[in-house]
């Protein structure tokens, strides 16, 4: 039965799983996330699991499978359970590798668009994302801040931040926790100070912000207040509110989030990324439902749910 919400959805993250990330890999090594040996990540994943599956129970996921052998059949799947949620076009923001991800969107390119995800200390990263983009067609950068190898805002990284600027494509920055149960709870680098400066010195480049900032939220907001580039994006269980010191709900955060930056840098994702959870309706229906009890109109949702990431993408129908 094919879903009808009242607007068109465009889903600004999904992660596409295919095997490993050698350069997601490669950074979280760099960053410490897995000091020791077998013994070591034995024991800190047996103390996590118990969080883990307490989640997936809650929410009523199954245990994630693994994915497809080939790329082509995971695309497949993805493809048609996509158009069985009635999602119109969804972004993967990882997977992969950049021509991984390329050749994923190009067998589907009415429905699916993809982020660039290297590593940006990378040997040329800017040449790199710019390659990525004129040439694969991918529509902006992903990276993970807390996995850096340098801060957000060292001279290292202008050439790359200039050459997204130039290209108009976004770049979405996870700061804050990264990973679930047994994640890196903070990185040397790549805090919302470093995301802030860097945001202020590259005015027309549009900065987004996964799962409300994560732990950072409140920074993310005052950042958000002096640099109207910034923006943020809803992706995810958003777990992490049950972390904080206070009470804190998602209600709260999109009202905290539309009251201060508005609607039009408020960007919807569901975080989608393993099967047989599929698509996760769930977090798509728990916001449109907060939004529209907080009363919303009709521009507003179209906006959030789909206008702001056509826009961020270059994506004009």
């Amino acid at each position: 039965m094919t879903v009808d919400r009242g607007l068109d959805i465009v889903d600004f993250h999904l992660h596409f799983r295919i095997g490993a990330d050698q350069t997601i890999q490669a950074c979280e090594h760099a960053a410490g996330m897995h000091p020791g040996g077998e013994h070591e990540r034995a024991v800190r994943a047996a103390g996590s699991a118990p969080y883990a599956r307490q989640w997936r129970q809650a929410w009523s996921f199954p245990d994630p499978e693994p994915p497809a052998e080939r790329w082509q059949d995971e695309a497949d799947r993805w493809a048609e359970e996509l158009r069985r949620v009635n999602v119109r076009r969804a972004v993967f923001v990882t997977g992969g590798g950049n021509d991984t991800v390329a050749d994923v969107v190009d067998r589907y390119p009415d429905l699916l668009l993809g982020l660039a995800h290297h590593d940006p200390y990378g040997p040329d990263a800017a040449g790199e994302l710019d390659r990525a983009v004129t040439e694969r067609g991918l529509r902006g950068l992903k990276l993970f801040a807390p996995l850096l190898r340098g801060p957000l805002d060292h001279a290292d990284l202008d050439p790359l931040w200039s050459t997204a600027q130039r290209l108009g494509v976004p770049v979405l920055i996870h700061i804050g926790h990264y990973g679930s149960a047994g994640g890196l709870s903070h990185g040397r680098y790549g805090g919302p100070d470093e995301l802030a400066r860097m945001a202020r010195r590259f005015p027309e480049l549009a900065v987004v912000v996964p799962h409300f900032g994560v732990q950072h939220v409140q920074d993310l907001l005052f950042a958000a207040w002096g640099c109207p580039n910034i923006h943020v994006d809803t992706s995810g269980s958003n777990q992490w509110v049950r972390w904080m010191p206070y009470k804190l709900t998602l209600e709260e955060l999109f009202r905290r989030c539309y009251e201060t930056i508005g609607p039009h840098r408020i960007v919807y994702g569901s975080d989608s990324s393993w099967f047989p959870r599929g698509y996760v309706t769930r977090y798509l229906d728990d916001q449109l439902r907060i939004c529209r009890e907080l009363g919303l109109p009709d521009e507003h949702l179209r906006a959030i749910f789909a206008g702001n990431a056509e826009l961020l993408l270059g994506v004009h129908e």
